[in-house]
This record gives C-alpha cells, structure tokens and sequence, in this order.
C-alpha cells in the first residue's frame, strides 16, 4: 500500500465499519469488554498479590536475611551468630538498606494459669523494628515494647484468647538455652496485637532483645539480621557485599526464604496468560465472522473495485484497515474501561462476606488494585498483533475475488 493511497482506503474502511451500526457497535462492544476484562482481571490479580508479598515481607521476612548455616534447617539456640562485626556492619550500612535489626527467635512455650500453647519467642529490638516488620503498627491494645530491657511481652489476640489472659496479666515463657537447659521466665502482657494472616497471631510472642537473650543465657549472640531495602527486586549487589562481608554465615534474600510466594507470583502470570488467551479466542470468533460477513456482502464492490484498477493488495490494505480500526478503537474504550474501574476501586475491594475462606488462603478480603504498565501492554500487544492475524483470512478472502466472477455473483 502507497502512502498516497493509505488515507483513502482508510476513509473507506471507516465508512464500510458504519454501513450496520448495530454489527459494528456489537462487535466493538464484545471487544472493548474483552480487552476490560484483560486489564481490570490483572490490577485485581496483581493487587492480591502486591499484599500478600508485603504481608509475607513484614512478617518477620524482611528482603534479606542473615543466619547461621544451619540455622534455617533447625531453628534452634544453638544455631546462633554473634553480633555483626566492622564488615557486615558497614555492608548493612550500605544507602539502599533502608533497616536492619538483629533478633533471637527460638521455639518456646507460653503459659498462662489457665492454658498453655506452643509458640516462636522473638526477641526484638523495638526501635528498629520500626519500618522492617508489622510488629510496631500492629498493636492494638495496651502499648508497644518500649525500652530495649523491660520484662514485657506481647501476644497475638487469637493467642491470648486461647490462654484466656490479657494486658496486665502475666504469662511464663519456656525454651532451651544454650546449654540444653530448660529457660523459663515470667512475663507481664503488655500489649495485644492484631495482624494477618492470623496464624500470626497465635504463632508468635514478642519481648525484647535483651530479655531474650538473658533468659537462654545467649550472651551478645542473636539468632538472624533481617533487613529492608529500597527495592525488593535489586537485591544482587547488597547480596555479593554481605556475602563478602560474611562469607562463613547463610545470606538469602526473601525468594529464598519465602520460596511459596515466589511459586504464587509464577503460577499469578500464568493464570494472567491464560486469561489472556481465553478471552482473545472468543474475541477473535467475533471478529472474524464479521469481517466475513462484511467481505461477503461487498463482493460485487471488490470485484468492481479490482475492475477499475484497485490492485488486490489493496482491497487486503482495505479489509486490514477496517480490522485496525476495530482493534483501535475497542483497544481505547477497554484501556479507558480498565483504568475506570482501578480508579472506582482505589479504596479497595471489599469480599469480605466471604472473608473465612480468603484467611485461610493468607489472602486479605479486601484487595487493591494494582495496574502495572506491562499488564496493560502485554494485553493491548496480545489482541492487537493477534488481532491482526485473525483477520488475514477474511482479507484474503476479499483480494483473491475474480473481478468478472465477482461483479455477476448476486
């Protein structure tokens, strides 16, 4: 096609769209909803999953961790670290390590005078805590841990309903210290929190640093580092410095730690992907048949065309160029769809009457959504390109017409 014939075979294609409105509305409907249902299915996909990979960070993952080697395979007292040196400190001081804190974090029991439970004693310290886990935002009654040495503890809410106890009672903590003794040690409740997924709230009890590492006689030593960076996804550089740093002690980042997460995210983009194809499938059944239909009707105009002197590559450029501007227009009304319906939901979506079932997934009830530019291209380059390709053969249909043949067909 000559760029001087370009402007009138797309004159004429616009025109031939608007011959049966009623077609060329419905069509164009079938695909703008297609395209909508691509974009709108992949911010709430992505939305789900953005939180629970936050979530799972701050859920004591942090996007590095540092450990003993056979710390993570047993998590045990004596798989402990001693405090970081002059190199692993100024590698944590690194401008993308946005925090950092050291913790013990053992096995242990907690007691109440009623009831007991198996738990994770975490000893933290409160200041620097804040910014790398849920802990500090997440206390819901009486307060958060606030010097680095006080004799408190908090629990989960499902925990303590299950011990029957509350702020300002006292509970008594059991482990093994590091000389295979039973540790045990009171503690008063200080403050109640709430998070999700809510096995969080029962699996977990917070003290301090310091009273952790008194109680299993630990010294200075602690059980991990964990840190926060700036971005979770540019990890490899900070990864090859704390290695060098420590080259004897386990560093991974969180898609090692959190390996099921990761899996998630995968099995996320294939899903996407599949959408994808489904809907474009039954798009292209709706596009094909009418521009079938349409070179049907227009046969004895094709072969008048071709009489007059219109190369058939043209007539193709024609039937191409109606296709394009379905695609075009379909494309717009979708994106604009897509984006209308992120910004409806900007508060979010709320499924919380089937709330039970999204906890025990770990998924939250109410999702965000998330519109990623590479969603959005992959779903305008998919329909458009196949877009394009669905519609070769009715185009071929329209140029390969006799023009004699064609003009006396009735």
């Amino acid at each position: 096609m000559s760029m001087l014939k370009a402007p009138l075979l797309l004159t004429l294609a616009w025109r031939n769209l608007w011959r049966h409105r009623g077609r060329t509305a419905a069509i164009l409907f079938a695909l703008a909803l297609g395209v909508w249902s691509m974009v709108s299915l992949a911010a709430l996909s992505r939305g789900s999953m953005e939180q629970q990979l936050v979530k799972a960070i701050l859920n004591l993952t942090g996007h590095i961790q540092i450990h003993a080697p056979d710390y993570r395979d047993d998590p045990v007292v004596e798989h402990r670290l001693s405090p970081p040196g002059a190199a692993l400190t100024a590698a944590l001081s690194r401008p993308e390590v946005t925090a950092w804190a050291p913790r013990v974090r053992v096995p242990a029991v907690v007691a109440s005078e009623r009831e007991s439970a198996g738990v994770t004693l975490v000893g933290i310290d409160p200041a620097r805590e804040r910014g790398l886990s849920f802990i500090p935002d997440a206390v819901t009654e009486g307060r958060y841990l606030e010097s680095t040495d006080e004799a408190g503890i908090l629990l989960g809410r499902k925990l303590a309903e299950r011990l029957e106890t509350g702020v300002g009672r006292r509970v008594v903590v059991m482990s093994q210290d590091v000389n295979n003794s039973v540790a045990d040690r009171g503690f008063r409740v200080v403050g109640i929190f709430d998070t999700e997924p809510q096995a969080a709230e029962e699996g977990y009890v917070f003290v301090t640093l310091a009273s952790a590492q008194r109680m299993l006689k630990l010294g200075d030593n602690i059980s991990e580092i964990a840190l926060m960076t700036t971005d979770r996804d540019r990890l490899d550089g900070l990864l090859a410095a704390l290695r060098a740093a420590a080259p004897d002690l386990d560093v991974q980042p969180w898609t090692v730690v959190e390996p099921l997460l990761v899996l998630t995210e995968k099995i996320v983009n294939v899903i996407l992907i599949v959408w994808y194809v489904i809907v474009f499938t039954a798009m292209s059944f709706g596009l094909v048949n009418t521009l079938l239909m349409a070179v049907f009707e227009r046969t004895r105009e094709f072969g008048l065309f071709q009489a007059l002197g219109m190369p058939p590559r043209h007539i193709l450029g024609q039937v191409l160029a109606e296709s394009c501007i379905l695609l075009a227009v379909a494309l717009a009304l979708g994106n604009l769809g897509g984006w209308l319906t992120v910004l409806a939901l900007k508060d979010g979506l709320d499924l919380s009457a089937f709330a039970q079932g999204f906890e025990m997934m770990g998924v939250s009830p109410i999702i965000y959504p998330a519109l990623r530019a590479g969603d959005v291209t992959a779903a305008n380059v998919l329909v458009t390109v196949l877009g394009l390709a669905a519609s070769l053969y009715p185009a071929w249909r329209a140029a390969r017409h006799v023009p004699v043949e064609a003009i006396t067909r009735v």
